[in-house]
């Protein structure tokens, strides 16, 4: 059974940087799309950034463009999400997803594994 575990999160002042890490386990890691989901208090969960199996493609959330980079390492078995440039509407619980035979999804139906999400919390 796919695992994801989520790690990195914490409180920074707007304007700082935070990477979030996310460990999968129990299969087989390129054979997954990954993505990153965010969700507020009273909000829905919403999209932030996708990678493809290889790595080489990538989408992001408007929101965050030019100031988030998704990557990941086949060889470890992680996604990342690098955050810079943080603005206190950041502010979020981050989930790591991962999807059979996704490519760049950005619809949280189209996962299938979740992590348990870790807190984000930007200051102003």
């Amino acid at each position: 059974q796919v695992q994801l575990v989520e790690s990195g999160g914490g409180l920074v002042q707007a304007g700082g940087s935070l990477t979030l890490s996310c460990a999968f386990s129990g299969g087989t890691f390129s054979d997954y799309g990954m993505g990153w989901f965010r969700q507020a208090p009273g909000k829905e969960r919403e999209f932030v950034a996708t990678v493809s199996w290889s790595g080489g493609s990538t989408d992001y959330a408007d929101s965050v463009k030019g100031r988030f980079t998704i990557s990941r390492d086949n060889a470890k078995n992680t996604v990342y999400l690098q955050m810079n440039s943080l603005k206190p509407e950041d502010t979020a619980v981050y989930y790591c997803a991962a999807g059979d035979v996704v490519v760049l999804a950005t619809y949280p139906r189209e996962y299938d594994y979740w992590g348990q999400g870790t807190q984000v919390t930007v200051s102003s």
